[in-house]
């Protein structure tokens, strides 16, 4: 078996809420983290399960607090997802979606358009995200298409994300309604499953191996990673905290406050 302390670190994936923000504030100087990152020649990727922010959206953000990333080193769930379903569907059509203006924006330009038609026989797929206009009729159409047997796709299954003054419920709380409505799983897509990581690892040309997975989340970020073979960072700085960490088997493979005390320590282990 190959020892990855032996295969030199090529990638950072990182994530945003709870690793480089909370809402609007920053957990640490974002702009230091991608000085460092570029000095020790990694390239990085800002993958989020966040759907409801477009990339163009989190270029701008990251630029605010002094990143400057191109296109495809930020995906998000929405951006997997829509991925996923051109490859299924690769000349577009119609969607039934529950989702805020990420999800929509990155699904049109895969070339799908979003309807509120409830037809089965036009529609190929129900895609659902968080939305906080949810209407209870949504629920209603979406759980309907997916018992007659339309493709059912879920952004991602977090139940919360961080805010600066605590949480609020995410867009795993949706996808359960409708589960539950219905009575049909949803395929899941970001983390902690496998396609949202793929697609990172396909655009940085980096094996698992080569790479590592710095997020808050113990049940996605990490688990994710975990389940690839990537290696991991945990940050305190978002819904994780001490006790919990502890308890994670198996554990990260670095642990600390935050991204840029994770850094240090990579860099530390490389000499």
């Amino acid at each position: 078996m190959v020892n990855e302390r032996l295969i030199k670190l090529k990638t950072i994936l990182l994530d945003m809420d709870g690793v480089l923000w909370r809402g609007a504030d920053p957990v640490l100087d974002i702009r230091e983290l991608f000085i460092r990152i570029r000095a020790h020649k990694y390239s990085v990727y800002c993958v989020t399960n966040n759907s409801t922010r477009s990339v163009r959206y989190y270029r701008q953000k990251l630029n605010r607090f002094g990143a400057d990333l191109e296109d495809n080193q930020i995906i998000t769930s929405s951006e997997a997802t829509a991925a996923l379903l051109s490859e299924r569907f690769p000349h577009g059509g119609p969607v039934f979606v529950i989702g805020e203006e990420g999800l929509h924006e990155a699904l049109q330009n895969y070339g799908f358009l979003t309807t509120e038609d409830n037809q089965a026989e036009s529609t190929l797929a129900v895609v659902a995200g968080l939305d906080r206009n949810l209407t209870y009729q949504n629920i209603e159409i979406a759980a309907n298409l997916v018992s007659q047997g339309i493709l059912f796709l879920g952004t991602n299954p977090d139940t919360t994300f961080p805010l600066p003054d605590g949480f609020a419920p995410g867009a795993g709380v949706i996808i359960k309604a409708i589960e539950t409505a219905s009575g049909k799983h949803a395929n899941v897509i970001g983390k902690p499953e496998k396609h949202l990581y793929n697609l990172a690892l396909q655009r940085a040309r980096s094996a698992p191996e080569e790479t590592i997975m710095i997020g808050d989340r113990l049940e996605t970020d990490i688990a994710g990673a975990q389940n690839l073979g990537i290696r991991t960072g945990l940050v305190l700085s978002g819904v994780t905290d001490k006790s919990a960490a502890a308890g994670w088997n198996p554990a990260p493979d670095v642990t600390e406050a935050n991204a840029l005390l994770i850094l240090d320590r990579l860099k530390a282990d490389e000499k």
